[in-house]
């Protein structure tokens, strides 16, 4: 008994149970080196890529004015804006994503030029521990990407076939250009077209869907000049899928003197395009939110960095403009975006 009481007493003394640590020096390191941890992130800028599919279209610079906006919202974020001159260079554009990885940064947001070329660096990216956002145009294979930022580009397809639809609702022939082969984001606009003139206008017979116009306007000007040519007393509409397809289409229709004759849907805005609409030679734009799909590319890798969940699809939606409509405040930021960046 004289035993247990001794023990009593020590444990009143000196405590007794698990409850009770005197701090080691070595905890009080790792509290401080978590604390110094924290700070640090918060103190630190992330460096992401961004990385289009090329940087001299119109498209581009708004998705890079997005971009530099979510950086500027959020701060400490530096934007490394890089791409090929043209689109049609994919290599370049795997070789940009290399020395990105390379650079070690700390996320890179992609616009692939070829829905499975670019799909071996995003793995390269991902095993080096950057996580990668695909914008604009999909991977055959997105398991490595943190999340795709996207129009839904086959129902701006399905919108295209619509207004093509509604312009030739007595009937007539039609022309669709295609863009290059491997892009996902325009071979998903193509087939939308091709499935709603199928399905829903049984009175648009197509005159051809099989050519390729190229990836600049000089290119599809070519192109667009040769196809109208064979088609010039036959044909009563044309599709043109993108931005540099659509300024060669413009520029063939007025060498041939189609303009005003046959009815014309573009993909993207420029300046000329957009003149086109006003004088009549343009029917119809369908219309992508470039500033935002560049906004929120970067706003979800940084959530992502974070160590925030993000949503592994994000639709940046999708809009016809026309002579009827492209003055209301709506289509006028989305065609003319370079005017509300700020």
């Amino acid at each position: 008994m004289k035993r247990w009481a001794v023990v009593l007493i020590l444990c009143a003394l000196v405590g007794c149970g698990s409850s009770f640590s005197e701090p080691s020096p070595t905890d009080g390191g790792s509290s401080a080196s978590k604390a110094s941890a924290v700070k640090d992130d918060i103190n630190k800028t992330y460096r992401i890529a961004v990385i289009p599919k090329g940087t001299s279209h119109e498209f581009w610079k708004s998705v890079h004015a997005g971009a530099e906006k979510a950086a500027k919202e959020f701060g400490n974020v530096e934007i490394l804006w890089s791409g090929p001159q043209l689109e049609s260079d994919t290599n370049g554009q795997i070789t940009v994503v290399e020395n990105f990885i390379t650079s070690k940064v700390d996320g890179i947001c992609l616009a692939p030029l070829d829905s499975q070329a670019l799909v071996e660096s995003v793995v390269d990216a991902t095993e080096q521990g950057i996580p990668v956002v695909i914008f604009d145009s999909g991977l055959d294979d997105e398991t490595h990407i943190i999340s795709y930022v996207a129009t839904d580009n086959y129902k701006g397809g399905e919108l295209a076939g619509r207004e093509m639809g509604r312009l030739l609702e007595e009937g007539g022939n039609v022309i669709m250009l295609r863009y290059k082969a491997g892009s996902e984001s325009t071979e998903q606009r193509e087939q939308g077209f091709l499935d709603t003139l199928a399905n829903e206008f049984p009175q648009v017979n197509l005159l051809t869907a099989d050519e390729y116009a190229g990836t600049t306007p000089e290119e599809s000007l070519t192109k667009a000049t040769q196809v109208l040519g064979k088609y010039k007393d036959e044909v009563n509409g044309i599709f043109a899928v993108c931005e540099p397809n659509a300024t060669g289409v413009l520029g063939a229709l007025d060498l041939l003197e189609l303009k005003g004759k046959v009815n014309f849907v573009a993909f993207d805005p420029n300046n000329p395009l957009i003149d086109g609409m006003t004088s009549g030679d343009v029917n119809a734009i369908v219309l992508q939110d470039p500033v935002k799909m560049g906004y929120l590319s970067v706003k979800t890798m940084i959530q992502k960095l974070h160590g925030e969940t993000v949503e592994k699809r994000i639709d940046t939606g999708e809009y016809v403009a026309t002579p009827e409509n492209m003055n209301t405040p709506e289509m006028q930021m989305l065609l003319k975006p370079e005017q509300y960046e700020e």
